[in-house]
């Protein structure tokens, strides 16, 4: 696979996982009749899960 498909192929993925996880916050938001489906604290939280998630992608491979 080449770069340009690498890269294509991660931005379909991201905007497709973006997508649900927008539908998600927004079925949670409707149930709890909150405005906002998260915190600033589960923000934080989250920031620093995709982080990790970043890291561990960069390093696949370095055995």
């Amino acid at each position: 696979m080449n770069k340009n498909s690498t890269i294509l192929l991660g931005t379909i993925i991201g905007a497709v996982t973006g997508l649900v996880a927008a539908v998600l916050l927004t079925r949670r938001a409707e149930k709890t009749e909150r405005e906002t489906a998260i915190t600033s604290g589960e923000g934080l939280k989250l920031g620093v899960l995709i982080f990790g998630l970043l890291r561990a992608i960069a390093s696949l491979g370095d055995d």
